[in-house]
């Protein structure tokens, strides 16, 4: 029961992640918080790209071997969203390689689901702050305005 659930928990974060590039605007990735120290938006997805993917090895290896990122252009907006569905299927054939997951496979797919929902709590300050619409599911997940 409990590794269903982390699956469907991380789908529902990689499907709010499509309907966010779904409204994204290639513009809009290199754009900052204005008057804030930050990065850039699509800094935020690179390292959501990164670090599914290293989730995604060190739960297969059942420990963690460090953090890489395969996205080598968080700019342009076919490479991340190439990126970013490639790197959710990665997640997906991990976590079905361990039906019985060990106590430390466990930790790092919480960590993984921790990880993906931060990054959405900053993209929805990117959202309001650089005026991006919000995506219907987003609004519906989190309770948000318009």
């Amino acid at each position: 029961m409990y590794i269903k659930t982390m699956e469907t928990r991380l789908t529902r974060s990689f499907q709010l992640y499509e309907d966010l590039l779904d409204i994204l605007e290639e513009s809009k990735l290199s754009e900052k918080l204005p008057g804030l120290r930050s990065n850039s938006l699509g800094l935020q997805l690179w390292c959501v790209v990164g670090a599914r993917e290293s989730y995604s090895r060190a739960i297969e290896a059942g420990e963690w071997s460090g953090f890489s990122c395969s996205l080598e252009s968080p700019v342009d907006q076919a490479a991340v969203r190439h990126s970013m569905t490639q790197s959710s299927r990665r997640v997906v054939e991990a976590v079905g390689k361990c039906p019985q997951p060990t106590e430390m496979q466990e930790q790092l797919l919480f960590d993984l689901l921790e990880h993906e929902v931060c990054h959405q709590g900053q993209l929805i300050r990117y959202l309001y702050g650089l005026g991006i619409p919000i995506p219907e599911s987003w609004r519906k997940r989190y309770n948000l305005e318009p």
